[in-house]
């Protein structure tokens, strides 16, 4: 079976066809030696491999694209090796497009395309053609794929996808500085033809641009391009496929080209010469005037820095560059004086910040400038021979003393004459008051230095001419001090006297304090009155050091005989004159610990160390016994908890009665009664439960035939007798308990050891040593002084 198509029409195809059918009937020559198509089998035979029939077997067929024919484009033809032409051979095709875009003859096997198609959109198409017998259905041939391929042709053109274009190059750069590339895509087939080879020229741009026809890279073609001049550039790239021949397709598309600054041109003044009127008044600090220099460049390229390059200016004047407007700004250093300078020149020069030395060849990139200033004659405020002044007197000082003086004149020409006054906005009391004239300072009152040390006042000064131009200066007035205060004892901390002092022992330093200051107030004498008689308790040592011990005269103090003791003690400071005060001290005497050396009595060590008052500790121990008290009555109910006898639902009361009074014991009458336990009589006629309501007696009273075991009440215990109330209580099933408890407890006949309470004791001396109390710690101290104060006290 063979395929035909058009190339296969040739006379050389035929022959070939029928040659290798002919081959096929060759005659076979046995061998022992099989060929290269025969296999040597087991039982010595061999077979022979005849080579298959290559006119079914095909690769492609080819179509082609946009076909626009009234007609069906033909294809190609199927044909098998069994085809004797007759008709009885048919022809089937499947596959891709089978029967809607290619249709076959059954009978012929030509093959046709029905629609025009579109390579860019499917390539090739995959199709199974089969040979059947057309009588029996039988497969003549085996099933075989072929490819038919959709043949390009030129019906794309080149397209710039991500066009139109903007790119940036610098200015003044060299001839062929790459500034950007451009590709464009052809949807038809690369390796076809010349359908999809591209060629790149340049439309629009000349002669500034350039693009390469290959690789459609654009580079600057004119040196020396300057952004001053000229800043934006339009080019017009084409790309046309077929490699530019005649009948190609093509596309452009368009590039905004931008030239970037460079610092190529130096800062300029507009002109040389400038002139500024700045008056005499001008603060120092504040601009008074402007100067700018032009520079055409644009970003850091046109920055300008400033400066003054003469002395004589720059010893009166700054100059500072603004960044948004890049002015120059100058300002005053110094005070102007039209009476002593009434022009300044200065010398002013404008220089590149950024300078590229690639263009150092076109010059200094700097320029400067001449600017005369003309200072302006002002009619100035007074000005003060000091910025401050500061003066001092002496307190008590009568009203009227003079304190200092201010001295203020007229800085201009004609030096008009100036008056003082002080500053009616202060408030407060006045305590000065100056002359209008000569500016001299006195004092409104006497002055207190203990009440007010210094005086902060100011003074104004004005011209005769002009009232309202004025001017201020702070005046300080310091009060110096004078010895008229006497020194007092320091009473600040209380004098402790420990009841185990010595005689001679110091019990506390005392001090002195002075409203004085360090002149008048820093040495002291101490002693005791000498008009009063000698103190048997105490005495005063003077130190020499402004500092007096009080000293103990006599062994031990007693704060239950006497707490408070009052020493009156003199103190003179060493002013001139001297000064004396009598303060009177107050002496406590505590109970203070043995072998320390802590002045302060126990209880309040005790309280201070825990941080406590009295009142919090006693609200603390009052807190822990009645939480001991509610852990015993919770222990105490727990013991005597009985499981409560089943009630109905309906019938709940909720009425707890309890009894608990549990006195002194047997031998405790007064807060409970015994008797009434051992009395019959009295226990027969309580028949009634108390916890039961009055309105239910009746019907809750026991039985007449309940009968209680006969005891003789007058014999019996106690104990037996409320074991036998408690089988009653449990036995009776009359009578609902209505949540009642009821408690029964029995304490005893008494304790066999005897009681242990000590007020039944017999106070008797003793010979007992209580010394080794004192090697238990510091809590027992002082329980064994009051062991040894008691066995004392007896034995007095």
């Amino acid at each position: 079976m063979r395929i035909s198509t058009t190339s296969c029409l040739c006379p050389f195809l035929v022959c070939l066809c029928f040659i290798q059918r002919c081959s096929g009937t060759g005659h076979h020559v046995p061998t022992k030696v099989p060929s290269k198509n025969q296999t040597k089998l087991a039982n010595g035979e061999t077979e022979v491999h005849h080579r298959p029939k290559r006119g079914w077997i095909w690769n492609q067929f080819f179509v082609l694209e946009e076909h626009m024919g009234p007609d069906a484009q033909y294809v190609g033809k199927l044909h098998s090796n069994s085809d004797k032409g007759d008709g009885s051979v048919r022809y089937i095709l499947s596959g891709e497009g089978a029967g809607t875009i290619f249709i076959i003859d059954e009978v012929t096997g030509d093959i046709h395309a029905t629609k025009s198609l579109d390579r860019e959109r499917k390539t090739h198409y995959v199709l199974h053609a089969q040979a059947l017998d057309r009588n029996t259905e039988e497969a003549l041939e085996p099933k075989s794929e072929f490819i038919i391929k959709v043949q390009d042709i030129n019906d794309n053109a080149p397209k710039f996808p991500d066009g139109p274009f903007v790119a940036t190059v610098p200015e003044m750069c060299e001839v062929g500085t790459s500034v950007l590339q451009v590709t464009a895509s052809d949807a038809d087939d690369p390796t076809y033809g010349n359908s999809a080879k591209i060629v790149y020229s340049i439309l629009q741009g000349q002669p500034y641009f350039s693009v390469d026809p290959k690789t459609g890279i654009i580079r600057t073609a004119l040196a020396d391009m300057d952004r001053e001049a000229r800043e934006h550039y339009t080019v017009v790239i084409q790309a046309k496929d077929m490699a530019g021949q005649v009948g190609g397709l093509s596309g452009s598309t368009t590039i905004n080209i931008t030239l970037t600054d460079v610092n190529d041109n130096p800062p300029k003044f507009p002109q040389k010469n400038y002139q500024l009127y700045v008056p005499e008044s001008a603060e120092v600090g504040k601009p008074v005037g402007k100067i700018k220099a032009n520079d055409d460049d644009l970003g850091v390229n046109a920055d300008i820095k400033y400066s003054i390059i003469n002395s004589e200016g720059a010893n009166m004047f700054s100059i500072s560059t603004d960044r948004e407007t890049r002015e120059g700004i100058i300002s005053l250093k110094k005070l102007l004086n039209y009476e002593r300078k009434k022009t300044y020149t200065l010398h002013i020069e404008g220089t590149n910040t950024h300078v590229d030395p690639r263009f150092s060849y076109l010059g200094s990139f700097k320029d400067t400038a001449t600017l005369k200033i003309t200072v302006g004659d002002v009619d100035e405020a007074p000005i003060f021979s000091m910025d401050y002044y500061i003066l001092d007197v002496y307190e008590n000082s009568p009203s009227g003393t003079e304190v200092g003086a201010v001295t203020a004149r007229d800085p201009d020409s004609r030096n008009s004459p100036v008056r003082y006054f002080m500053d009616s906005k202060e408030d407060g009391e006045r305590y000065f008051r100056i002359d209008e004239i000569r500016g001299v300072i006195r004092t409104m009152q006497p002055l207190d230095r203990e009440d007010t040390p210094w005086h902060n006042i100011t003074v104004m000064a004005s011209e005769v001419d002009n009232p309202n131009l004025n001017r201020h200066v702070p005046v300080t007035v310091q009060v110096l001090d004078m010895n008229d205060n006497p020194p007092e004892v320091s009473t600040e901390e209380e004098v402790i006297v420990c009841e185990n002092s010595r005689p001679g022992q110091v019990i506390q330093t005392v001090t002195a304090v002075d409203k004085d200051d360090f002149a008048n107030g820093q040495r002291f004498s101490f002693a005791l009155p000498s008009h009063l008689p000698v103190n048997p308790n105490f005495t005063l040592k003077d130190n020499e050091d402004s500092t007096a011990s009080i000293i103990a005269r006599r062994r031990r103090f007693n704060h239950l005989t006497q707490e408070l003791y009052e020493l009156p003690v003199v103190v003179w400071d060493g002013g001139e004159p001297s000064l004396s005060s009598t303060s009177t001290l107050t002496l406590r005497v505590c109970p203070c610990q043995r072998h320390g050396k802590i002045r302060i009595c126990q209880g309040e060590a005790f309280l201070s160390s825990a941080g406590l008052s009295t009142g919090a500790l006693i609200a603390i121990l009052l807190c822990i016994i009645i939480l001991l008290a509610i852990v015993v009555l919770f222990v105490t109910l727990r013991r005597s908890k009985k499981e409560p006898l089943i009630i109905a639902e309906e019938d709940i009361r909720e009425n707890v009665v309890t009894y608990d009074d549990e006195g002194g014991g047997e031998e405790d009458t007064e807060a409970f009664d015994i008797i009434a336990l051992r009395n019959p009589a009295a226990a027969e006629e309580l028949k009634f439960r108390r916890d039961i309501r009055p309105e239910a007696r009746g019907h809750c009273s026991l039985p007449h035939n309940h009968k209680t075991p006969s005891v003789e009440l007058d014999e019996v215990d106690v104990q037996e007798f409320i074991r036998q109330r408690l089988v009653e209580a449990d036995m009776d099933t009359s009578v609902p308990p209505y949540d009642s408890l009821q408690t029964y407890a029995y304490e005893g006949q008494g304790s066999s050891t005897g009681s242990i309470s000590p007020l039944d004791s017999v106070a008797a001396p003793s010979e007992q040593e209580y010394n080794y109390l004192e090697d238990w710690g510091p809590e027992f101290r002082r329980l064994a002084e009051l062991y040894e104060d008691s066995e004392s006290d007896v034995t007095t």
